[in-house]
């Protein structure tokens, strides 16, 4: 296992420090976001393939991080086409200054996302390492529905977003319908369940530790870069914002209250 985890941290390693170079010619570091989806689908093969034959568990994970990780890059690659560098990258750049913060965007961007992807990916890894036979069992049921839940938040929620975002009468608006009713973040929500699914994956392979790097997306969409962040944003900045606080759940998804 600990072999295999190196291998796909040197495949990391290299890939993030190609990018790196390729934000400093483009004075971009935006372009790291596409490759949060991207990366887990190349460790994830890397996992898969170099660990053995491929049997039913390990095609389905292989599918699902596959389909979650394209859908997301797609996502990100049509939201951010043509917007220039995020606002949060440039308030690096002002605090650095454009001289330093092409070095400093290497560590603190490029080689920490690396590292979390590669601690993030840990049930992944669990599963394809600890899957010898065809055969599933009621915990692989599990998280096969776990998945087409979340990922169904996830995606439906972005879908919903973009829209809401598309016509102009919704500009200074909350959007509070569909997924949005029932949860502030539907599209976290689900981002953590397919996080889940695999650890179930994992766990359903007989390795139990590796949930720890679902654990870690979990806390990194609720308290680092996902709610926290974005509802501090809306709460300074849409004033309608905390009316819908009141109604409706922050994460997990339950009716409005009256």
């Amino acid at each position: 296992m600990l072999t295999l985890f190196l291998q796909a941290m040197l495949v990391v390693f290299i890939l993030v420090t190609l990018l790196w170079g390729w934000s400093v010619l483009l004075k971009n570091v935006s372009i790291v976001d596409l490759f949060w989806g991207i990366g887990f689908i190349l460790v994830n093969a890397i996992y898969a393939f170099k660990s053995g034959d491929m049997y039913t568990r390990k095609i389905l994970l292989l599918a699902f991080v596959t389909l979650w990780g394209l859908r997301l890059f797609v996502y990100l690659a049509s939201r951010n086409m043509g917007k220039g560098e995020d606002f949060r990258y440039q308030e690096f750049r002002k605090k650095y200054g454009a001289e330093r913060y092409w070095k400093i965007s290497y560590v603190q961007t490029f080689l920490l996302q690396g590292a979390l992807i590669l601690f993030v990916s840990l049930p992944l890894l669990g599963t394809n390492v600890e899957t010898h036979s065809n055969a599933l069992n009621l915990l692989d049921y599990l998280g096969i529905l776990v998945f087409i839940v979340g990922f169904t938040f996830e995606a439906g929620g972005d879908f919903q977003l973009t829209q809401f975002k598309k016509d102009p009468n919704n500009k200074g608006q909350v959007l509070n319908t569909g997924f949005w009713k029932y949860t502030r973040h539907p599209n976290y929500f689900g981002d953590s369940a397919v996080w889940w699914s695999f650890a179930i994956f994992s766990i359903s392979a007989g390795n139990y530790w590796t949930f720890i790097g679902s654990i870690g997306m979990t806390l990194l969409i609720i308290k680092v870069s996902g709610v926290a962040l974005l509802e501090k944003s809306l709460n300074e900045n849409k004033p309608k914002y905390r009316e819908y606080i009141q109604k409706t759940n922050s994460f997990f998804p339950w009716f409005p209250k009256k």
